[in-house]
C-alpha cells in the first residue's frame, strides 16, 4: 500500500499525434495525424544536433510548464530551483547509442562526433529539458519497461513527500524510429510525448494553480489482480473507469475483476506506448474530471511477473 501523501496534477501537457488538448485524450484523437513538428512549437533554435526522444520531451516540457502556470510565453513565472524532472523512456536514445557504438567499433572513439556523443547519455532527455528550462530540481530518467510511466511518477511523489522540491515535471516519451522497431519488434511505436506537473496539494493551493486531479495513492505488485486488490484498499469509492495495461487485453483479465468498471485502453494506431503509458493514463483521467468525472480512475501498466504498477486518481477536492 502506498504510504506516500497524495499530491495533485497541477498541469498537463501533450505532443502526441492526432491530439491538441486533453479534451481530445477522451473524446479520442483524430487519426491517422502527421507527426508533431519540435520546430513548430518552439522554434528551430536549439534543436539541431538533438535526438527525436529530446525534442519530444522538450515540447511536452513547455506545454506542462505552462499548463501548470509555472511559465509563460515570456518565460519563467516559478523559482526553476525547486523543480525538478523525471522522465519516463525506455527506448528515447537508442537510435543515438546504437550509432556512436556502432561508429567506436568500427572507427574507434576518433570516428564520434563532438555533437552526436552527449546524447548517447541515459539522462539526456531530462538534462536537457532542466538546462533549457533552468529546473534546478532532482533530475533522473525511469527506464525499467511498460510500468515506466506510472513508476517515475511514484519517484517525484516520493521526492515531493520528502520536500526535494516543490514541483516535479513528469515527462513520459518514446520515439518511433528504424532501431527502436527492430528492438521491439513492433510495427509502430508512438512517436510522442505526456507530461504531468505533480506538486503537494498545499503548494497548488497556496499558489492559486488550478488543481486538474489528485493522486491518492500507487502500489507496485507482480500481478494485474494483486495490483486491482491493492488499489481497493487505498480508497472507499469505486472506480469509474480502468485504464489497462498495455499488454493486458479485456479478453486476458478475469471478467469477474471490478466487474461493472469501465476498461479502456489507447488507441492501437497510436503504436506501442510503453514509457509514455503511466503518464499518459493520467492526463487522460485529468481530461475525465475536467469533464465531470466524479468516480475515481484506477491507472494501471506493466506485465504480469514482472511487475505491476497502479495509481488511484481522484477528482479535484470541492468539484461540484
Amino acid at each position: 500500500m502506498s504510504e506516500l501523501a497524495p499530491v495533485v496534477i497541477s498541469g498537463v501537457g501533450t505532443a502526441l499525434p492526432g491530439v491538441t488538448c486533453t479534451a481530445d485524450l477522451v473524446a479520442g484523437p483524430d487519426l491517422p495525424a502527421e507527426p508533431v513538428d519540435p520546430a513548430a512549437v518552439l522554434g528551430k533554435r536549439g534543436l539541431k544536433y538533438k535526438d527525436r526522444a529530446t525534442q519530444l520531451g522538450l515540447c511536452v516540457a513547455f506545454d506542462g510548464l505552462k499548463d501548470a502556470g509555472l511559465r509563460d510565453d515570456e518565460g519563467p513565472q516559478a523559482e526553476g530551483a525547486r523543480i525538478g524532472v523525471v522522465v519516463a523512456s525506455n527506448y528515447g536514445n537508442v537510435d543515438t547509442v546504437c550509432r556512436v557504438t556502432t561508429t567506436i567499433a568500427n572507427e574507434t572513439s576518433r570516428g564520434t562526433s563532438p555533437m552526436d556523443s552527449p546524447n548517447a547519455s541515459s539522462n539526456i532527455i531530462a538534462s536537457e529539458i532542466a538546462i533549457r528550462y533552468k529546473l534546478g530540481g532532482p533530475n533522473l530518467t525511469v527506464c525499467n519497461g511498460d510500468a515506466s510511466g506510472l513508476d517515475a511518477l511514484r519517484w517525484a511523489a516520493t521526492m515531493l513527500n520528502a520536500g526535494r522540491a516543490d514541483q516535479f515535471l513528469v515527462i513520459g516519451v518514446e520515439p518511433d524510429n528504424e532501431m527502436v522497431r527492430k528492438l521491439v519488434g513492433a510495427d509502430r511505436i508512438v512517436d510522442g510525448a505526456v507530461a504531468v506537473v505533480l506538486e503537494r496539494e498545499e503548494t497548488a493551493q497556496e499558489r492559486g494553480a488550478r488543481i486538474r486531479a489528485r493522486i491518492d495513492g500507487f502500489v507496485r505488485t507482480g500481478t494485474v489482480e494483486a495490483g486491482v486488490r491493492r488499489l481497493r484498499t487505498l480508497g472507499d469509492d469505486a472506480p469509474g473507469g480502468w485504464y489497462l495495461p498495455e499488454t493486458a487485453g479485456c479478453s486476458e483479465i478475469p471478467a469477474d475483476l471490478l466487474a461493472g468498471v469501465p476498461r479502456h485502453g489507447m488507441p492501437d494506431a497510436w503504436g506501442a506506448l510503453s514509457g509514455v503509458l503511466g503518464v499518459l493514463q493520467c492526463a487522460v483521467a485529468a481530461g475525465r474530471f475536467d469533464a465531470g468525472e466524479q468516480r475515481p480512475v484506477y491507472a494501471t501498466a506493466g506485465r504480469d511477473g514482472d511487475g505491476i504498477a497502479g495509481a488511484v486518481l481522484c477528482a479535484p477536492r470541492g468539484t461540484p
